[in-house]
């Protein structure tokens, strides 16, 4: 555990730098660095421990975050000015970490509810939705206003469910019927009809659109019944009687939807997403490593996290590739890290367009750095296998999913996926929610946490100022996940947020 009256944060006997945990001023002494600072460092910010060269690797985490751009005094502030990133080999080390999962004798458990009929059959949910879909932009208006018809007094007379949320998007025509991207959307969709989140789901289109409803089904082989309806705005002859039949659609569901009751479940029917945004200089020290602590554990449990946003995790990929539980698992994460650089390539941009304005202000220079912290929320255990975007989940334990860095893409790919909870850190201030999963948010500083508490679940703050230490903050967090998974609302959810999140990753020309 730090101590209190530490100036400054080392994280590794090799790194050339130390981590500010205040702001400090120049000619202040580094006790224990035999280091004075050179002018002034924001907290977060990196200080040099010893002089380095122009073009000197610098290390943090006992890791490569970038070069010497000049050369650099000890006790100077290392930043944009004087940091920058170069090409380097890594070596991918396939599986040489990984390692048998010591699973626990005595599982947790947390009140779920059991899906046993409808496209969600035999999956548990951590919360009891009913959904509708907009298979194109054209039909999002409609879609929100047969969820708005279901306000808090309508569905007071149905308690045992959470809500009618219109999950709505931009795309679904001008496209290419036959591309990528197509392809992604109608899978992002039938993964959200399929979620166990959802005790029922309307989809309703236009009639006219690139994504008809009926490809959209035969595609993900999915079959209209009670609990999945469909229906175009065309057919159906017009905006009021479309929004009147919707009505009238949700309204035979809500009865069975209310229908259902928690029971005990096993907490290996959890299923996470792990997300990072507006990270600091702190994320990687203190809320990043408290996740992975609660990840791991919740792997020993049964369950399942997956990690994911590949901008964010490149130039550390390496440390998930010798996690992997084979050489084919940990390609296949190669093989993504290359299609991101030739995508990037494409598009005239590089996969250092990375760390935002934000990150930066909070500390991290590259997105080296960044990647480094960001891979900490997967723990320690094998990794098991690899997925594209908002393909099903169907291992169990740790596993990696193709997606951008853009949070609320990201976990809409997550959620597609199967995810039933959401844990998303944040070192600048995140307002979040994630409907039909819950999302739980977690400060890496303690001032976020005072400035921002009425958006933030967990504080991981303390770790840095010395009064937590990662594992027990790990151990808080898996409890209070569990906590979440039971019933007990996030503080997006208290907020209403959730419906504005759903951004499915748009690939491919707009035609």
């Amino acid at each position: 555990m730090l101590t209190p009256a530490s100036l400054v944060i080392r994280l590794h006997p090799n790194d050339d730098v130390v981590i500010a945990r205040q702001q400090l001023v120049g000619g202040t002494v580094l006790v224990g660095e035999n280091v004075k600072v050179a002018g002034l460092v924001p907290p977060g910010h990196k200080i040099a421990t010893r002089a380095l060269r122009a073009g000197d690797p610098v290390r943090r985490y006992n890791q490569i975050i970038g070069f010497a751009s000049r050369d650099v005094a000890a006790g100077e502030h290392v930043h944009l000015n004087n940091l920058e990133m170069r090409a380097f080999d890594r070596d991918y080390a396939f599986g040489v970490d990984a390692k048998p999962t010591e699973y626990v004798s005595s599982p947790a458990s947390f009140m779920g509810i059991a899906r046993r009929d409808g496209p969600n059959a035999g999956k548990v949910a951590t919360r009891n939705y009913l959904g509708i879909l907009s298979t194109v932009n054209c039909s999002a208006t409609v879609a929100r206003a047969i969820a708005a018809a279901f306000d808090a007094d309508v569905l007071r007379a149905f308690p045992n469910v959470d809500g009618v949320v219109a999950l709505t998007h931009g795309s679904g025509c001008g496209m290419d019927m036959q591309g990528e991207g197509l392809k992604v959307l109608r899978r992002t969709l039938a993964g959200y009809a399929r979620h166990p989140n959802f005790a029922g789901v309307l989809v309703v289109g236009l009639g006219c659109e690139a994504n008809q409803i009926g490809s959209l089904l035969g595609a993900e082989r999915l079959a209209e019944g009670p609990l999945l309806r469909t229906f175009n705005i065309q057919d159906t002859g017009g905006t009021r009687k479309t929004v009147e039949r919707g009505i009238a659609l949700i309204e035979e569901m809500l009865p069975h939807a209310n229908d259902v009751q928690r029971e005990p479940v096993p907490a290996s029917n959890l299923v996470v997403g792990l997300q990072c945004g507006g990270s600091d200089g702190y994320s990687g020290i203190t809320a990043n490593p408290a996740l992975g602590a609660a990840v791991d554990r919740l792997v020993r449990h049964g369950g399942t996290a997956i990690l994911s946003e590949t901008p964010e995790i490149y130039g550390a990929e390496h440390l998930l590739t010798r996690r992997a539980v084979s050489r084919a698992v940990g390609e296949k994460l190669v093989a993504r890290i290359k299609w991101w650089e030739d995508y990037t390539s494409r598009n005239r941009g590089e996969m250092n367009n990375n760390p935002s304005p934000g990150n930066k202000a909070g500390g991290l220079t590259t997105i080296l750095e960044k990647s480094l912290g960001a891979v900490a929320k997967g723990g320690t255990t094998n990794l098991v296998d690899v997925y594209e975007y908002a393909e099903a989940v169907t291992a169990r334990g740790f596993v990696y999913m193709d997606t951008p860095g853009y949070d609320p893409v990201s976990a809409t790919g997550q959620v597609a996926g199967g995810a039933n909870m959401i844990v998303f850190t944040t070192g600048r201030g995140s307002a979040y929610g994630c409907a039909p999963s819950p999302s739980l948010k977690l400060s890496t500083n303690t001032p976020l946490w005072v400035r921002q508490e009425e958006d933030i679940d967990l504080n991981c703050g303390d770790i840095a100022d010395g009064g937590a230490t990662i594992d027990d903050t790990g151990e808080r967090l898996f409890a209070l996940m569990l906590e979440t998974a039971s019933g007990t609302k996030s503080k997006s959810e208290r907020h209403g947020y959730g419906q504005s999140e759903f951004v499915p990753w748009q690939l491919g020309a707009v035609m």
